[in-house]
């Protein structure tokens, strides 16, 4: 069957499976746009910017397991896309973006709308394709969905200039997984190093399980569980991990690093058998590495991708290998060692001890208030409201960590964020890609009054499409994680951090047929939130909290500083100086 490479296009992400892509038309993907109108497997979402297009893919990868479709266009609509690729890189989120270029010919020349897709991308691709002749056009589609959901997941870039769109070549039918010769990931763990960790785990006094965003991407969740409960260890979760492990357990201790909790910390530094699974030891997490060596301990490290072994932390046992693959054959093997010694048991009630004295820190209390909102109390309340069963998706900043610290996640793929690139404006767009993924489940952003502007445009997706999250801003008036910043280590000097000309944001969202709330008093929050989840079920609803301009995220790890050396409050500060 002769097909135009426009056509093959679409017959190939309807052989993988694909049933939303994310885009915004141009010039050099008309002819894909065009074979899109003519066919119903999937269906297209017309976004407002090319950026919120990657961004809704990645969200729709994160919460469903799925790999997320964007199509942009040349020029301006690839470099557009560069901060949604980079962010989903940085998180390791399987995703195909397929990119239009000028014509094959006019390739270097400086054509209207042209740019090195391939250069620019590069930095912050998995990998990319520039298709070069159409025969290869649906085998290379092919390969970008395999390398994308294989191995340590990560967005494939493919460019296909619009010559390629118009010429013709025969279509054959996909026939099993391709087969690239220089990319083999390893899946299976060596099993001596998994003995080899099981004994230790089986001789720790002061165990400690290390989760990151590793194991959700594995769908390892249920195996997390399985060893937490077989060894007796607290486990502590990173910004990337949450849900992995349910937060209302017992053995839960909270998320670790420079806003995590107390306990999660000191027994991060504290413990002598560690634990990584599916996570990377990143500075905001441990802090500084130096310190974090001062206290000897063994630690063992699970990892898909062999290149994040080792690399801030050195390791005692390093296991390269799926997480979920790596977790059956050691739990399997836990369940045979003769762990449950009563010295063991000993040892391990002695260490929750210590670690429910820590605990007794209340590292996450707050000054509660009847005249101003605090922003913690909001979270609460959207968790009392939910059940603790939304999807979140959150923006960046300080809101992102009350969003961590106070949503109590209990369920895998549930928390949708900008973890390692931190990026502004993703909230709304993310929360796009979540509903498209999970119609019938309850969406919630929680976002800030400078991130939410970065995106603001996609209320006019929402509109179209009928989308209904419920967004939760909290709005202090400052750039809130800056000012907090410029308060401790700049004098109180809010260098461009305090946001002045802010819109009426009621009758902004209003403006795009949604329904906006504007919520000023502590006693109204909870009945807010009930009734956009209620009687506003099926609407978006915009809820513009102001909230108290002098609260600040605690527990705090400074840059540099050591894993247990932590600002609990503003009162530490005040006797640091």
């Amino acid at each position: 069957m002769e097909l135009n490479g426009a056509d093959i296009v679409v017959r190939t992400l309807a052989e993988e499976g694909v049933e939303h892509v994310f885009g915004y038309p141009g010039g050099a993907v008309l002819y894909i746009y065009d074979a899109i109108f003519k066919q119903d497997k999937f269906r297209h979402i017309l976004v407002r910017h090319e950026q919120a297009a990657v961004h809704a893919a990645d969200a729709y990868s994160r919460s469903s397991n799925k790999v997320g479709v964007a199509l942009v266009t040349s020029g301006p609509g690839l470099t557009n896309a560069v901060t949604g690729i980079a962010t989903a890189y940085t998180d390791s989120i399987p995703m195909v973006v397929i990119s239009g270029q000028v014509p094959s010919q006019a390739i270097g020349e400086d054509a209207f709308q042209e740019c090195d897709a391939i250069g620019i991308t590069r930095p912050c691709v998995k990998h990319n394709f520039l298709v070069r002749d159409v025969r290869d056009l649906a085998d290379t589609i092919r390969k970008a969905f395999y390398i994308a959901q294989t191995g340590r997941p990560g967005p494939v870039l493919v460019d296909i200039p619009k010559d390629i769109t118009v010429a013709t070549a025969r279509y054959t039918p996909k026939k099993g997984e391709p087969r690239l010769r220089s990319y083999m990931p390893v899946t299976k763990g060596h099993q001596g190093q998994i003995k080899k960790a099981v004994q230790l785990l089986a001789q720790a006094e002061r165990p400690m399980i290390y989760v990151g965003g590793g194991a959700i991407l594995a769908n390892a969740s249920s195996e997390v569980i399985d060893l937490v409960k077989q060894t007796g260890a607290p486990c502590t979760t990173t910004l990337m991990a949450l849900g992995a492990f349910p937060g209302c357990d017992d053995q839960y201790v909270g998320m670790p690093g420079m806003h995590g909790n107390y306990e999660a910390n000191m027994a991060m530094q504290h413990c002598d058998v560690l634990i990584s699974v599916g996570a990377r030891f990143d500075d905001r997490v441990i802090g500084n590495p130096r310190h974090f060596a001062q206290v000897p301990r063994k630690i063992i490290h699970i990892d898909i991708d062999p290149s994040s072994i080792s690399k801030r932390v050195k390791v005692d046992v390093p296991i390269v290998g799926c997480v979920k693959d790596v977790l059956v054959e050691l739990n399997e093997f836990y369940k045979q060692s003769k762990a449950a010694s009563q010295a063991k048991k000993t040892a391990l009630a002695k260490w929750w001890q210590q670690i429910n004295e820590w605990r007794g820190v209340e590292c996450l209390s707050y000054q509660k208030s009847d005249s101003v909102i605090k922003p913690q109390s909001v979270v609460e309340a959207l968790w009392e409201v939910t059940g603790g069963n939304a999807f979140v998706t959150s923006d960046v900043g300080q809101h992102q960590m009350w969003a961590a610290q106070y949503y109590k996640f209990n369920h895998p793929r549930r928390w949708i964020n900008s973890g390692g690139l931190g990026t502004m404006g993703v909230g709304l767009p993310y929360a796009m890609g979540v509903q498209m993924a999970n119609p019938d489940a309850d969406v919630a952003v929680i976002t800030g009054e400078g991130s939410i502007q970065m995106n603001i445009q996609e209320l006019s997706t929402c509109s179209q499409y009928r989308l209904s999250p419920k967004v939760l801003c909290l709005n202090n008036r400052y750039l809130g994680m800056v000012r907090q910043w410029q308060e401790i280590d700049y004098g109180s000097r809010y260098s461009e951090s305090y946001v002045d000309a802010l819109p009426d944001f009621v009758k902004l969202v209003e403006s795009y047929g949604h329904v906006g709330l504007r919520i000023e008093s502590p006693s109204d929050v909870v009945p807010a939130i009930r009734e956009a989840f209620t009687k506003y079920k099926d609407r978006l609803v915009f809820m513009d909290f102001i909230t108290d301009q002098s609260e600040n995220v605690w527990p705090m790890v400074k840059a540099g500083k050591g894993l247990t050396e932590m600002i609990l409050s503003a009162a530490d500060l005040e006797e640091g100086a």
